[in-house]
């Protein structure tokens, strides 16, 4: 399978955060690494790799090196996606029943409308010796959120305020359906409905990666923010061969679209705990780990807004980004990205080593933009860091679109990050190669 496929079809299968996790926990297990849990007593081997998860939709992967770890090479992702989390089983309205819904997310909500949509996530069930954890997807098109006909509203084209309450509850189905509570018992393994205690159910569009252009240079996609990075940084990093006292760590975390305040996500403890217990694991000092922590370099990649050929005027004139043009290095003065001078030098030229071309992205002076999770991420890891990503359009829409070659691009970067042997000589100074 291709890179570019490999891409699809981790795309296709992350139809929620906890069915991306899974996906990489598979890719994972299947490229030989082990499964390490939070609860039991870790013991790490030289040279192995392994990895961990946190409420079932973050991931953390390692590589022990051979020697002591001198420091950390670290490239972060998020597996959640704008979206419509669902909060009840059904409600009946005018002969229909619809699933009541609260958005997650900033998304575009204009592009949930009229498109077929089904539920992915989890549920809780009840056992006979206490709860599981099960995976659900409806492989069906199973709702529709309905736009309500200009007949009703003649100023829909005039733009439309949107009532998430009001606007956005989906279809289920007429009145004397089979009940959304005896469909997920079926979807999560023919279970009674009565033994499902619990859920954390999302909408997905049924729509799969797609490739679009006279000779596909584009895709389309739900979720390529950011899926496209988890996957294609999770790629370079089962991919990368080095043999210096870097310790290799690939994450995807969660709850980045909602502020990353969670125990899965970056303002949580997940990286700096794991961090923490590899080294006294391997019988290293505290005081190591802070010198490990000053030597690492971070990469937080989450992707960036390519210049709209319909709104070139809503980029920045000298720091608009093109899909197809390589990663982008994206930098803001009030350190929204982490990315630094230094640091964005020695990405770029790492980058530059291996032939991968490098793109800059800032906002516009007069329109401040989001954040991501590398500043967040911060606040219990004190390491150089940048944020790169990957140039796309329509960013929080329910189907985005990017560029096929940048996929290439950014796994022969993240490969070239972790390969690359650079050693930070001071305050300000690194050798590399």
């Amino acid at each position: 399978m291709d890179d570019i496929q490999s891409v699809f079809r981790f795309l296709d299968r992350g139809v929620s955060p906890w069915h991306a996790a899974a996906e990489a926990c598979r890719r994972l297990e299947q490229a030989g690494c082990e499964r390490l849990d939070d609860t039991q007593e870790w013991k790490l081997v030289p040279g192995k790799r392994y990895f961990v998860t946190r409420n079932g939709s973050a991931v953390l992967a390692f590589r022990v090196p051979k020697g002591r770890i001198g420091s950390w090479r670290i490239a972060l992702s998020h597996s959640d996606a704008p979206t419509w989390r669902i909060k009840n089983a059904g409600i009946e309205k005018a002969g229909c029943v619809k699933l009541e819904t609260e958005g997650y997310g900033g998304m575009i909500m204009s592009t949930w409308l009229d498109r077929p949509l089904t539920i992915a996530g989890r549920v809780i069930l009840r056992t006979a010796d206490g709860l599981q954890t099960r995976l659900v997807y409806a492989d069906q098109d199973l709702l529709v959120i309905p736009n309500l006909a200009i007949h009703f509203d003649r100023a829909a084209n005039e733009g439309k305020k949107w009532d998430p309450q009001v606007d956005l509850q989906p279809l289920y189905g007429p009145c004397g359906c089979r009940s959304f509570s005896d469909l997920l018992a079926s979807e999560a393994g023919g279970c009674a409905p009565s033994d499902i205690l619990s859920w954390d159910l999302c909408l997905t569009p049924r729509q799969k990666a797609v490739r679009v252009g006279p000779a596909g240079e584009y895709f389309m996609s739900p979720r390529i923010d950011d899926l496209e990075c988890a996957c294609t940084t999770l790629t370079a990093f089962l991919e990368a061969e080095t043999e210096t006292d870097a310790a290799s760590v690939w994450g995807m975390l969660d709850n980045e679209e909602v502020g990353s305040s969670s125990r899965q996500g970056a303002q949580g403890t997940f990286l700096a705990d794991t961090l923490a217990r590899i080294l006294e694991t391997l019988g290293q000092s505290r005081s190591d780990g802070w010198r490990a922590a000053a030597s690492s370099l971070v990469l937080s990649a989450d992707n960036g807004h390519a210049v709209h050929p319909n709104h070139p005027e809503k980029s920045d004139p000298e720091n608009g980004p093109v899909m197809n043009g390589g990663v982008v290095v994206k930098i803001n003065a009030s350190q929204k990205y982490t990315t630094d001078a230094m640091t964005a030098a020695l990405f770029g030229e790492i980058c530059r080593r291996v032939g991968v071309p490098v793109q800059r992205f800032a906002n516009r002076a007069d329109m401040p933009g989001g954040s991501t999770l590398g500043n967040l991420q911060g606040h219990s890891l004190s390491a150089p860091m940048l944020d790169i990503g990957l140039a796309q359009m329509a960013m929080h829409s329910a189907v985005e679109t990017a560029g096929v070659e940048d996929i290439g691009s950014m796994i022969r970067a993240v490969r070239a990050f972790y390969q690359t042997p650079f050693v930070c000589t001071g305050d300000g100074s690194y050798r590399i190669g």
